[in-house]
């Protein structure tokens, strides 16, 4: 009499070898190191404020002071108005948030972290915003001359 022979089971693998400590440490790496690079790209040219600033300011932040202020702080920057980073720009709200075009005072601040040796606070520029038209207009390179300022 023979032996009955059991069917393969379906959808089994043979058990695999366990992963030897250096193929551990190779696998990691392929996946860790492009995404430090990814990130360190876009945290350097600016990408991740820009898309920060995309998702977060909306219709209703044109009348919030703070979320106003980031993004002027973006888009000056991006723009190209200062050479100075935007952690180094202080912004001077003249009025109230019910003022519907409020004039920002653009400063930038030396020392402490900041380009420059000791530590003051110069203006650079005003912005002027208006609200309601969700439009910029600023006097950079021109003082007192407005221009708009396109996002």
């Amino acid at each position: 009499m023979t032996e009955p022979t059991t069917p393969p089971r379906l959808g089994r693998r043979r058990p695999k070898q366990p992963r030897s400590l250096k193929q551990h440490i190779i696998r990691r790496l392929v996946v860790l190191v492009p995404a430090f690079l990814l990130m360190f790209f876009v945290v350097r040219t600016g990408m991740l404020d820009s898309l920060y600033d995309q998702f977060t300011f909306s219709k209703l932040s044109w009348f919030d002071n703070t979320a106003l202020v980031e993004h002027l702080r973006t888009i000056i920057t991006r723009k190209g108005l200062t050479p100075l980073p935007r952690r180094c720009l202080v912004m001077v709200v003249n009025g109230d948030s019910s003022v519907n075009t409020p004039t920002i005072d653009v400063l930038g601040r030396h020392g402490n972290g900041c380009p420059g040796d000791k530590p003051s606070a110069e203006l650079l520029f005003h912005v002027r915003v208006d609200r309601a038209g969700q439009s910029i207009m600023t006097d950079a390179g021109s003082p007192d001359m407005y221009h708009l300022l396109t996002p």
